[in-house]
């Protein structure tokens, strides 16, 4: 045990280092890219600027955005000897369309997203008809709801909507064989359910699929920095997804299109989404059927995320291999999908459920240890009748 003291604390103090200096670099390659843009280090890029100049109304509104975006905002670092990228208010968000904001009615922490109705017709019918009663209460139902849609004064071309504040689906990486299985499971019967009720996504690739974390973290962490706390002073404690099981949400419908009943087949000319390598779009520009395209999609997210990060997932490589074949016509539908998968994990022991997810990039020397501590948590779940794939019941 001292041997993995020793080793453990030297692990510890060298990824705390590496984080240190990864962190340095990003917040330099961002003022490199940013710099130009902006008055001052950490200050407002242009195009948050907006969300300056609308800070008062959305606050009128309900909706009560960071002190970075307020009009008076003065940087808590001038005049210190702080740095300013350690310090929270100099954080941007991902993207400078969406802003995060406390719900003033009751305290919930939430995403704001400018769109324009003109560029993405179909949003903001597709999401609302996704989260209607009676579909919103179906447990297949993974779309994420939008709590309000906004009207900006005087911009008629523009439309806030106002959604839960999400983390990406693999922040925190997964622990276990059984946890990485819920969340296909999960994501596979999201994507069926909208395909039954004639919905394509178009492109639900890795960043459009979100975990809703407020089972697993019990504390707010930062909306522009998942890892630390909200006030930016230490990194986020989370529960292990097998003690508080998340849901996992498909977000951002701009390209997403409803289709009538009748519809079985529709044909739509090609779009671009988030992965460029979709084979029908590739050598032709004819109109083609958007489901099968899904599927692909869904197949390169998970291989990418999954398949290439983590190892003992050989089970689930057939299937992912059928659904990103070339020919569109060769891919399996949602439903075929899912018949697949079912008895595929319910072919597996709990042992291997219970397994540890390993990472490819590992380092082998520490595998036997965590490997150790792994499976003395598994006791404690368990005791606890916890299931091994989460989400369901035992």
């Amino acid at each position: 045990m001292v041997f993995f003291t020793l080793f453990d604390s030297k692990l510890r103090a060298q990824k705390k280092a590496e984080e240190a200096e990864n962190f340095r670099l990003e917040i330099e390659r961002t003022r490199q890219l940013l710099g130009a843009r902006t008055a001052f280090p950490g200050g407002l890029d242009p195009d948050e600027m907006w969300w300056r100049d609308h800070f008062l109304w959305l606050k009128d509104v309900g909706y009560q955005l960071r002190s970075r975006h307020a009009p008076d905002w003065v940087p808590s670092w001038q005049g210190t000897d702080k740095y300013w990228a350690l310090c929270e208010d100099s954080w941007q968000m991902p993207a400078t369309q969406i802003a995060s904001a406390t719900r003033t009615s009751d305290g919930a922490r939430v995403v704001l997203k400018r769109i324009q109705p003109s560029i993405h017709p179909h949003e903001i019918e597709v999401g609302k008809f996704l989260t209607s009663e009676p579909l919103k209460r179906q447990r297949e139902n993974h779309c994420v709801e939008m709590l309000d849609v906004l009207q900006v004064p005087d911009e008629a071309g523009e439309t806030i909507l106002v959604l839960p504040l999400l983390r990406p689906f693999d922040n925190p990486p997964f622990e276990t064989i059984g946890e990485i299985i819920d969340f296909a499971l999960q994501v596979f019967e999201g994507l069926q359910f909208m395909h039954k009720h004639h919905v394509a996504h178009r492109d639900c690739m890795n960043l459009n699929i979100m975990m809703d974390p407020r089972q697993m973290y019990p504390h707010p962490f930062h909306p522009s920095r998942p890892s630390r706390r909200l006030d930016g002073k230490g990194r986020m404690k989370h529960r292990p997804r097998t003690e508080c099981p998340p849901r996992y949400l498909f977000i951002d419908f701009g390209i997403s299109r409803r289709y009538q009943a009748s519809q079985v087949a529709p044909l739509e000319p090609p779009i671009w989404g988030g992965y460029k390598g979709v084979p029908e779009f590739q050598t032709s520009n004819a109109p083609c059927n958007p489901f099968p395209t899904d599927v692909w999609y869904l197949g390169v997210a998970l291989q990418q995320q999954l398949l290439n990060v983590y190892r003992g997932l050989g089970f689930m490589e057939p299937l992912i291999s059928d659904m990103v074949q070339t020919d569109p016509a060769k891919r399996p539908t949602m439903d075929e999908v899912m018949s697949r998968f079912v008895p595929t994990y319910n072919a597996l022991s709990p042992w291997k459920l219970r397994s540890r997810a390993v990472m490819k990039e590992e380092w082998i020397i520490m595998r036997p240890f965590r490997d150790l501590f792994h499976w003395l948590r598994c006791l404690r779940f368990l005791w606890r009748r916890l299931p091994a794939i989460p989400s369901l019941t035992v």
